[in-house]
């Protein structure tokens, strides 16, 4: 047992458990003949080691440890071997150095296999995320990724496409020792560059426009040579704009919403540059940012239109040719911060932003679009008929949307996170009157803050009976995706995605989907029993509508409003506070209809 291999192994050698042990004892100053005695005994040919042969091998496995822990190991650990081996002509090792070098030593020889744990392999934070999924091995790691995809890495909360491409790679560098491999059709694209065939180019002379991820700029309009460019060396990789634009973006790569916003920001400002200035974004100056502050008042029709794939010749980077006071404010504010961030990494020498004041705008009386919330008659007529279509056996969809209606209606919550809500969060307490079970949940809302909001009785009955259809135990399950999909797509790629029948999240755009299928449906069973503005009411009715009508009813019904703004997360009780409007408008529109109504004339008196 004492000579048994250890893992660590060297072309030309084979180290035992006795020469660590004997090697520790070397660096402990142990006297050679002392070592020679206790480790080692006579070799196959009943020749017995000598102090001396036993103090040349142990100065070479020492060496041979030392070199691959330079290799291999932390660079701190480098750094001190390199200086000690500079003073010394060796590097001297003590007890604990040696134990560093040790460990160093094995990982380098060690090779993965399927069976090990992904702990073993990545960071704790990555790893712990993983099995989270229930992805405990290297092997169910590889297959998670084969059966859904791509996009396998947006089923596993805070695993970024950033964290996904350093998994996928590292997988297929070792995909010989695992013996399984990552298929060819896992592709993590990265989302800011199309493929080389996709480019437009943009020189001094074109004027087509074309949405960051397919340009690329003409030597001239690129920005290595900007006049603001920094002239120390940088902290980023980017030898252009376009790169320095990439980098600020992938900063935000796991704040999907705000990744979404700065894009739009940058890439109207980088085509305006190109196209209306012909400068590279790395030569404008105050004043070309103040021109286009001017610009963003009245974007001139070439940067106008309909809404249309980014990958259409029709698209545009603007909807229209007005934009609020509220949305060039937030313009100029995000190229600030963009370019105050291009400043702090020495891509550019300074920010020409700061020289710019923020567009007035006018602070109205109505900030939030109160009016799309639906009146509680409506709402209760909305909610009995969804009642009604989950009793159907075939009303397992409609189960789905009911869930996301009460989530919204009765708690306040956001699309973005509605998706992100999960199980986890979700607890009964006893906060309520004789004991009353109130079930609460806590999500993770805009600007990154926590909060919990109270879950209605009618929101749980609907969870259970959504879980149901999933073949889950809502009141005993403790992990998974509140609102899950339910139908897997019969491509190929859909079909590998959904093989092990775990609970995918739906996207923003599925809550889109679903809500406007609901209220099509809505509109065409109920156009006897709604009046023409009902229906005009529901065909405008989105999402966030929903997350109106708990704030207006909650205010109409005297709960305070600092409770109000609490369970909807806004920063600021005035906000909050708007949602009192809607009393002021019903009293308005109760006052219209009565001044509608045939008056008796005087003078017939």
């Amino acid at each position: 047992m004492a000579n048994t291999p250890q893992t660590v192994t060297k072309s030309r050698a084979v180290y035992t458990r006795n020469h660590f042990a004997a090697l520790r004892a070397f660096v402990q100053r142990v006297p050679a003949s002392t070592i020679t005695r206790l480790y080692f005994s006579e070799d196959g040919d009943g020749n017995e080691a000598t102090p001396g042969w036993v103090e040349s091998f142990l100065r070479r496995m020492q060496a041979e440890l030392v070199e691959l822990a330079l290799e291999y190991g932390s660079s701190v650990l480098a750094d001190h071997l390199k200086s000690s081996a500079k003073a010394h002509g060796s590097a001297r090792l003590t007890a604990v150095t040696l134990k560093m070098v040790e460990q160093a030593a094995i990982m380098a020889v060690a090779r993965p296999e399927p069976s090990h744990g992904v702990g073993m392999w990545f960071r704790p934070l990555v790893a712990q995320r993983l099995k989270d999924a229930g992805i405990q091995t290297l092997a169910e790691l590889v297959d998670f990724c084969n059966r859904r995809g791509g996009s396998w890495w947006r089923a596993i909360p805070r695993i970024g496409l950033g964290r996904a491409q350093h998994i996928v790679s590292w997988l297929r560098q070792h995909e010989r020792e695992l013996g399984v491999q990552v298929a060819s059709d896992v592709v993590l694209d990265d989302p800011f560059r199309a493929p080389d065939a996709d480019l437009v180019t943009i020189d001094t002379d074109s004027h087509v426009l074309a949405p960051l991820e397919r340009l690329n700029l003409a030597h001239e309009l690129a920005g290595t040579n900007g006049v603001n460019r920094h002239s120390s060396f940088p902290y980023i990789r980017a030898s252009h704009d376009l790169d320095a634009v990439r980098a600020y973006l992938h900063h935000y790569r796991d704040q999907p919403k705000t990744l979404r916003a700065y894009t739009k920001e940058l890439e109207r400002f980088l085509l305006w540059s190109v196209t209306v200035r012909r400068k590279p974004l790395s030569s404008l100056l105050a004043d070309d940012c103040e021109a286009y502050k001017d610009f963003l008042r009245a974007p001139s029709s070439d940067f106008v239109g309909p809404r249309a794939s980014r990958t259409s010749g029709r698209w545009r980077p603007f909807a229209s040719t007005e934009l609020s006071s509220e949305s060039q404010r937030y313009a100029v504010r995000a190229l600030r911060a963009a370019f105050t961030w291009l400043v702090n990494v020495r891509y550019l020498a300074g920010n020409p932003w700061t020289a710019v004041s923020d567009p007035l705008i006018v602070h109205r009386e109505d900030l939030l679009k109160v009016d799309r919330a639906l009146p509680p008659s409506l709402w209760q007529r909305i909610r009995a008929y969804i009642d009604t279509q989950c009793d159907r056996q075939d009303g397992t969809y409609w189960r789905c949307i009911r869930v996301a209606l009460l989530l919204s209606g009765d708690s306040g919550l956001r699309r973005e996170e509605l998706v992100n809500a999960r199980r986890e969060g979700m607890s009964p307490t006893h906060y309520g009157d004789d004991d009353e079970t109130v079930w609460q949940l806590s999500i993770v809302g805009k600007r990154n803050k926590q909060r919990t909001v109270p879950v209605s009785p009618a929101t749980v009955a609907a969870l259970t009976a959504h879980w149901r259809d999933r073949g889950l135990a809502f009141e005993t399950e403790k992990v998974g995706p509140l609102l899950s999909t339910l139908f897997i797509p019969r491509t190929v790629l859909g079909q590998k995605k959904y093989a092990d029948g775990a609970a995918l999240a739906y996207h923003v755009d599925g809550i889109n989907k679903m809500v406007e299928w609901a209220m099509k449906r809505l509109s065409a069973d109920l156009s006897k029993d709604l009046s023409v503005d009902e229906l005009k009411l529901l065909a405008g009715t989105s999402p966030h509508a929903f997350r109106h009508t708990f704030g207006t009813h909650a205010a109409a019904e005297d709960v305070p409003l600092d409770v109000v703004q609490r369970i909807l997360g806004h920063a600021s009780l005035q906000t909050t506070s708007v949602y009192v409007q809607a009393e002021k408008l019903r009293m308005l529109r109760e006052a219209a209809a009565f001044y509608r109504r045939p008056r008796v004339d005087d003078s017939a008196v």
